[in-house]
């Protein structure tokens, strides 16, 4: 199986080791935290996170995962990976920092 992959604020990940697990907002808004295939990354971080800094991108272990973890579609734009429930560090197989493009 391939990893999962999700872009947060280097900020928000900071917090979340310190609490010990991961939350983004749409947790509390939307129900489930996005999550994007590799090939998926592109285009979701020009969509939503283009012109933006500190950044980074989390490298997601799907067998590890506690929380639970189903494709749903996004009209529009095809299937995407959502987490129902909040993201356990463990997971979390590597961090890098990410920067999308300016134009």
């Amino acid at each position: 199986m391939t990893n999962l992959f999700h872009i947060t604020e280097a900020i928000c990940w900071q917090a979340a080791r310190a609490e010990g697990i991961y939350r983004a907002a749409s947790l509390q808004t939307e129900g489930f935290i996005h999550l994007s295939e590799r090939d998926q990354v592109p285009w979701v971080g020009n969509q939503f996170y283009r012109g933006q800094t500190g950044l980074v991108l989390l490298e997601i272990d799907r067998a590890l995962l506690t929380s639970e973890l189903r494709y749903d579609k996004v009209p529009g734009h095809g299937t995407f990976p959502h987490l129902y429930g909040p993201l356990n560090l463990e997971a979390v197989v590597r961090v890098s920092s990410f920067e999308p493009e300016e134009n």
